[in-house]
């Protein structure tokens, strides 16, 4: 059978098995799939496939490795299947802002792909992209000056201890008729359920870290530093999605129609934007889909303009990006040594 020898390291959690169920509907060649995770999870399965503990010989005959771990973990593992020959793609934050590794959407900046000296790519955090894939096209046509975003993340951004937090409160909520006023679970040290959360990842000084994380990934894949970037991150009690409100300014002008013509163009974007029929994107909408919906496109009262944007966090924020990035080193040539059958 032709195709590439394919290892998913994190397989027992969410995004790695979206990421296996991604790679088998878009039938990407794959010779061989592996299934890894730590000891603890090995011998267990993944639909047709049995876990292996990750270890340096796992890595010894794949040709891309796909990881979806904690950033210590990818720290220590990136590197070391690095450097037994996989080309790796890499779901965490560890490697993003490393100069010499390509952080990439194929929507956006596929050309950051024609250089990669340590043989490891980047996938950008999830409510970034959610903003990068819509912004490029924009971007191109007007150059991007300034943005203002505030963002609505689901609590599947947190794990499956997000997603247990909310339902346990919800639960409670509908028992005794009452909000909860102190949190059910580890996620989120204030209840979620019929509550929002002005602050998402840990605090560096006056921002998050994943604010941190937007304004500094978004300016690398647009190629943009000098663009200003001001952003809050915040928790909603929704499962799956994250949407974001944006306010852009632009080097040339840029009206609602010229803008709606550029994103529904663009690929990877859904323009779903008649606010009269109740038409605009919502993180249920969004939930097990592909694209980024944009909508609400309008210019607001300071004369920038507006969208509200969403994308699925386990999809186009994590998994399907990254099936999506292998598929584009093995369309153009860039699996350098890699060892197809």
């Amino acid at each position: 059978m032709t195709g590439y020898r394919v290892a998913v390291v994190g397989a027992t959690g969410a995004v790695g098995r979206e990421v296996l169920e991604i790679l088998a509907a878009r039938r990407f060649p794959t010779a061989r799939l592996r299934a890894l995770a730590s000891p603890r999870s090995a011998g267990t399965r993944v639909g047709d496939l049995v876990v292996e503990a990750v270890a340096p010989a796992a890595f010894d005959d794949i040709d891309i490795a796909i990881f979806d771990t904690p950033d210590d973990v990818a720290e220590t593992w990136v590197p070391v299947a690095a450097a037994r020959g996989a080309l790796v793609i890499d779901n965490s934050a560890a490697f993003r802002m490393t100069p010499d590794v390509p952080l990439v959407i194929p929507e956006v900046n596929p050309a950051a792909l024609r250089r990669v000296p340590r043989r490891i790519i980047a996938n950008p955090n999830c409510t970034v992209a959610t903003i990068t894939v819509p912004l490029a096209p924009l971007h191109r046509a007007a150059g991007l000056r300034r943005l203002i975003a505030c963002s609505y993340q689901s609590v599947s951004g947190a794990g499956q201890a997000g997603v247990t937090q909310l339902w346990a409160e919800l639960r409670d909520a509908v028992d005794t008729g009452v909000a909860p006023t102190q949190a059910r679970g580890t996620a989120f040290r204030q209840p979620i359920a019929m509550n929002v959360i002005p602050a998402v990842g840990s605090f560096r000084g006056a921002h998050t870290s994943e604010e941190v994380k937007m304004a500094a990934e978004l300016r690398k894949m647009l190629d943009a530093p000098e663009v200003a970037f001001g952003v809050t991150c915040v928790r909603v009690p929704t499962l799956r999605a994250h949407g974001v409100a944006v306010h852009a300014e632009f080097s040339t002008p840029l009206d609602p129609a010229h803008a709606r013509a550029l994103l529904g163009a663009a690929p990877g974007v859904d323009v779903v934007d008649d606010p009269a029929a109740a038409r605009y994107p919502t993180p249920l909408a969004a939930s097990g889909g592909d694209p980024c919906h944009v909508g609400r496109i309008r210019t607001d009262g300071a004369g920038m303009l507006a969208f509200f944007a969403v994308a699925d966090n386990l999809r186009k924020g994590a998994a399907l990006n990254t099936v999506q990035i292998a598929e584009a080193v093995v369309r153009d040539g860039v699996l350098l040594g890699a060892r197809a059958t």
